[in-house]
């Protein structure tokens, strides 16, 4: 699998067909990596389902339990992801792209578009996450698993990691953008639904209706929809492709 390294930061990726590229956030919180998407989790996976006529990016998100690793420090949080990000494309030459991501890849994606506008062409988050309780509430059992994951990470003190929370989750709404700046993104996007208490129902509708002209599919995830979904997903995605 091919990997790059930068400052410190270790970066595993998969690329799969040709054509213009989408980089690609997998499912599953702080643990995404390239793999979830062969896992059930994703009724539409990009892997396979764009293959045919984009290239399509997917990489192990940094400590995910994956082959990307970086150090942990206290001042890290989403924008050391995008920079993660960015760093591939740049890697791979790549000065513009589409984004797909579900779960934590819809915050990923909106951090993406809050500080590099300029490097996406069209944008699709499936199930975004997101808080609607004003107040920060202690680490779920999914942040201590990942936690426990953590090897060769002595510097991953309580301390830091606290820290480390705080960054990715105090904010709320979406986590990693204020409703200003959703509502400031000008390339085009696309919202798929969720409908749990991790990825709220409101949470989608809300970003939606922030996003001037942001398209909406509520239902994708079982059944006829999914289909549905994918194609609707796929004609965005043609849609807004630059010629050539």
């Amino acid at each position: 699998m091919p990997s790059f390294t930068r400052d410190g930061v270790t970066i595993q990726y998969e690329t799969w067909g040709s054509g213009f590229p989408i980089l690609t956030f997998a499912p599953a919180g702080l643990a995404s990596v390239i793999d979830v998407w062969r896992q059930g989790m994703a009724p539409i996976d990009p892997t396979t389902d764009f293959a045919d006529r984009w290239q399509v990016i997917a990489m192990d998100q940094r400590n995910a339990g994956g082959r990307s690793h970086a150090p942990i420090t206290a001042a890290d949080g989403w924008d050391s992801y995008t920079a993660d990000h960015v760093a591939l494309l740049d890697h791979l030459g790549i000065r513009r792209c589409h984004l797909y991501g579900q779960c934590i890849g819809g915050s990923f994606i909106l951090n993406l578009l809050r500080l590099h506008p300029e490097r996406v062409a069209a944008a699709v988050m499936a199930q975004p996450i997101g808080r609607i309780a004003p107040e920060l509430p202690p680490p779920p059992a999914r942040f201590h698993a990942w936690a426990a994951a953590l090897r060769d990470h002595p510097e991953a003190t309580p301390e830091v990691l606290g820290a480390f929370y705080r960054n990715m989750y105090e904010k709320g709404f979406v986590y990693c953008a204020d409703r200003a700046a959703v509502a400031a993104i000008r390339n085009p996007c696309m919202v798929l639904a969720g409908a749990d208490d991790v990825h709220p129902r409101a949470i989608s509708e809300e970003i939606a209706q922030l996003i001037p002209g942001c398209e909406f599919i509520p239902e994708w995830k079982s059944g006829p929809a999914v289909e549905a979904a994918r194609e609707r997903v796929r004609a965005f995605l043609a849609a807004h492709t630059p010629a050539g």
